[in-house]
């Protein structure tokens, strides 16, 4: 895992335009492409998002300013490119179930609670995926990319008190929604 300090030098070191973009595409490709995943949910489109992130990032290199991580940057870049491809209507989004990170299983788990386990699992991403995009892209950021609440206001360009109290109700609707089903 590479620490901020190890991504700011991805700036310092006097890498040729073309290693740097190598360099931060090997960092961050899986992670942007699953990222525009949650948004436009279909790989190969979010994939072709992805390949727009890093053509941005390497034409606007000079414009990051070091007030977050490289990370922070990339993923702002992301969810920006997402939603103009939301907002342009152009083509519409095809919904498609992907599992959203693979739940860690213990070799202790029987194979009846692993299947059960993975079944919650995936009703879980489900009705994720089904939420509000303002919910939802706040409970992605959150629990699957792990980022703090000070970075996904970064991301969003939202005030910390609005990105906890999306957190917190896209959480009630998904409770709401898991216990209609049981």
């Amino acid at each position: 895992m590479i620490h901020r300090s190890g991504e700011q030098e991805l700036f310092s070191q006097g890498l040729s335009q073309e290693e740097w973009l190598i360099q931060i595409m090997e960092l961050y490709e899986d992670k942007v492409i699953r990222l525009a995943y949650t948004y436009v949910k279909d790989r190969k489109l979010a994939e072709d998002l992805a390949q727009e992130v890093f053509v941005k990032c390497f034409v606007h290199k000079d414009n990051f300013r070091s007030e977050s991580s490289v990370k922070t940057w990339v993923y702002a870049i992301t969810v920006n490119i997402c939603k103009d491809y939301l907002r342009s209507g152009w083509k519409k989004y095809i919904h498609v179930i992907d599992r959203l990170g693979k739940s860690k299983q213990s070799s202790a788990l029987t194979p009846e609670l692993t299947i059960v386990q993975k079944s919650e699992h995936e009703a879980l991403a489900d009705e994720v995926l089904k939420l509000p995009l303002k919910y939802r892209e706040v409970i992605l950021l959150f629990y699957y990319k792990e980022l703090s609440v000070s970075e996904i206001s970064q991301i969003l360009h939202k005030k910390e008190p609005t990105i906890r109290t999306l957190l917190q109700r896209g959480r009630e609707m998904l409770r709401r929604k898991l216990e209609k089903g049981r």
